[in-house]
Formats: C-alpha cells, sequence, structure tokens
C-alpha cells in the first residue's frame, strides 16, 4: 500500500459543502449572491495589493468577472511565497492569463459568484486555491477545479496558507516520488510552509522523517511535527535516505546523493540558496536513483486539477479530523503587505506569513 493510500484509509472522509461526485450545479450565467455582496463602485474598484516599481502598494483593480468555470471569490486570508516576492522583484513573472501586476499564489475565501457551468462550488462557500496570481485582492478568480472546500473548523488563516504549501508537498513526496510506508525521508528546509506540510505528510503517512533547521530556536517546534530534527551538516549521519526533499538548492545536492540509499529519490522544489550544483554521475548510477525538480505555478490547468483533487481526497481528510495544521509566523493586513513580504524574506520564522482582509 502507498504512503497516500494508507493515509486515505486511515482517516475519515471530509465533511464539506463542495458537490459529491456525481453531482452537479445546473448551469447558468453568472450568478451573484442576492444578499450582502458588493464588488465595490465600477470607480473604486477592489483593493488590491500593486506592483509599481519593483515595490507594493495597495491600489484598487478592476472588479474581476467570473467567466465558464470560474469562481468569484471574496478573499479572508492569502499566504505569501517565495515566487511572490520573485515577481515583485521581476524575476518571476506570472503565467499567462494571471494578473501581471497583483502577486498571490494562494487564498481563502467566500464564493460570492460563479461563472457558466460551475458544478461544485456556489454562492457562500468557503473555498482555498492555488492560483496562477492575484490571490493578494479583495476579489480572485478561482477556476472550479482548482478549488478546495475549508472544513468547517479550518480557520481563514489557516486555510490562506493551506493550499500551496501542502500540495507542493504532497505532490512532491506521492506524486514525484513515491513515498512510501516505512521509507526514510528527509526534508532540508523544514521551518518553512512547505517544510512543515511535508514533515506533516511524511509522518501521516508513516515514513521515518528526518528534518533539516538552520536555526536551533525553531527546531523544537519543527520536531513536534513528528520529525528528528538536526543541523544542516547533521543529516548524512541518520541517513541513508530513500526520499530527500530539497528546499533549500544546489548547495545540499553533493551530500544528498551521498546521503541516498540504493534506489532513492530526490526532488528539488526549491532553490532559494542557489540554482546551481555539480552532480556524480557515476553515483547516481551506481545507486540506480532518480533526481527531479518540479514546480505549481506555470502547470496547466489540467495538471492543477488533478493535484487539487489529490489533496482533496488524500490530504483534507486529515486536515478536517485536526491531524495537520498550518504554523503560522506572522498575520498582516493588507494595508500592510509591504510588512509582509518583508517578513517573509527575513529569516528566522516558522511556516506561513498571512495577508489577512478586512471581513
Amino acid at each position: 500500500m502507498s504512503a497516500s493510500t494508507l493515509a486515505t484509509a486511515r482517516w475519515s472522509t471530509l465533511h464539506t459543502r463542495a458537490r459529491p461526485s456525481g453531482t452537479t450545479r445546473p448551469s447558468a450565467p453568472v450568478t451573484t449572491a442576492p444578499a450582502g455582496f458588493d464588488s465595490g463602485s465600477e470607480a473604486d474598484g477592489v483593493r488590491a495589493a500593486t506592483i509599481a516599481d519593483r515595490a507594493l502598494v495597495v491600489a484598487d483593480q478592476p472588479d474581476p468577472v467570473p467567466d465558464s468555470g470560474q469562481l468569484l471569490v471574496r478573499t479572508r486570508a492569502a499566504g505569501v511565497n517565495a515566487a511572490d516576492l520573485m515577481q515583485v522583484q521581476g524575476g518571476y513573472p506570472a503565467p499567462p492569463g494571471s494578473p501581471s501586476d497583483i502577486p498571490g499564489l494562494e487564498l481563502a475565501g467566500e464564493v460570492v459568484a460563479v461563472g457558466r457551468d460551475v458544478e461544485r462550488f456556489g454562492p457562500g462557500d468557503r473555498v482555498m486555491a492555488v492560483v496562477g496570481g492575484g490571490a493578494h485582492a479583495e476579489l480572485v478568480l478561482v477556476h472550479e477545479r482548482t478549488a478546495l472546500a475549508v472544513p468547517d473548523d479550518t480557520a481563514w488563516d489557516e486555510a490562506g496558507g493551506f493550499p500551496e504549501a501542502f500540495t507542493t508537498a504532497h505532490d512532491a513526496l506521492f506524486t514525484q516520488c513515491q513515498l512510501a510506508l516505512g521509507e526514510r525521508l528527509v526534508v532540508h528546509g523544514a521551518a518553512g510552509g512547505v517544510g512543515t506540510a511535508a514533515v506533516q505528510l511524511g509522518a501521516a503517512a508513516g515514513a521515518q522523517v528526518t528534518a533539516t533547521v538552520r536555526r536551533a530556536e525553531l527546531r523544537p517546534a519543527v520536531a513536534a511535527l513528528g520529525a528528528q530534527v538536526v543541523g544542516p551538516d547533521e543529516f548524512a549521519s541518520v541517513g541513508p535516505f530513500d526520499v530527500v526533499l530539497e528546499l533549500v538548492g544546489g548547495p545540499n545536492m553533493a551530500a544528498n546523493l551521498a546521503a541516498l540509499a540504493v534506489g532513492g529519490r530526490i526532488c528539488v522544489i526549491g532553490a532559494g540558496a542557489g540554482g546551481s550544483a555539480e552532480i556524480n554521475l557515476h553515483a547516481l548510477m551506481i545507486l540506480r536513483a532518480r533526481i527531479s525538480a518540479s514546480t505549481l505555478r506555470a502547470r496547466p490547468l489540467e495538471a492543477k486539477a488533478d493535484a487539487a483533487r489529490r489533496v482533496e481526497r488524500q490530504v483534507l481528510p486529515l486536515l478536517a479530523a485536526g491531524r495537520l495544521r498550518v504554523p503560522i509566523a506572522a498575520r498582516f493586513r493588507l494595508e500592510q503587505v509591504g510588512d509582509a513580504y518583508e517578513r517573509f524574506a527575513a529569516p528566522g520564522k516558522l511556516g506561513k506569513v498571512i495577508v489577512l482582509m478586512d471581513a
């Protein structure tokens, strides 16, 4: 049994307001909530964190209008991620179809309107999602196929920091690396949002999890998530590892290969410390090992929808049951979005930085 199947079997099914498989909402033109919905006047638009000269300002933007298959979501909370910071700095343009001047990869909020052919959600539903950009705004367009229902007991701040971290970690561990029950996993850079998600998912699936954390004061909190925690230079002493999840970058790759078990897998999903590495191909062949790398943001809709459905089946039940949590390092209002990005860029944080919208 795979670790992801095990996780599904261990905990109860999620109870949400998403429509069960096989049921549909009748197709209709764009539908708005009949009461309590005010998207702002045409002159004012909606407030959004807006990129101007590689800095962020809060400015009015035109109201988004949902197209076929899309939800219009009033944002309650949104996470800050490395891709957002890179976009502001000019190093990571938004993919086609996403706002070029409004960052933000993940959000949680309430559906206020739906486009044609929407089947799974309606006005008033609580949803969260990964998007190509634009999440740091009061209103955001989300394709219903990438949306996840927010469990009833999950707070907005945790929901706003859940989609990117847990989708990225789950995809890397189980889709890319096929992490299995009893295997040995090491997560580098485990104090961040994706790292804390990966530690919890690995532990929940029955893997033996080791986490590397540079700052000693953060290690006890990461250990409490289900890992043996060591410094970055100490992990090889507790190997070898079947799966290495690399969130730091090139400087770790030689040591990763040296600490890899026969048939091991390395998945690179972060390279903040450097994108270049020298690899011993002879060692890679002798170990019959595999190195993969992945990003989530630029994937086509079909791939993002597939990742969302896997999370829906295998991860949301754990969140709903209280078996997972989203550690939050700091919370900021939209008017403080510049401070939020500065906090994200600074070292010494555990988990997510969250931007909160006014209720």
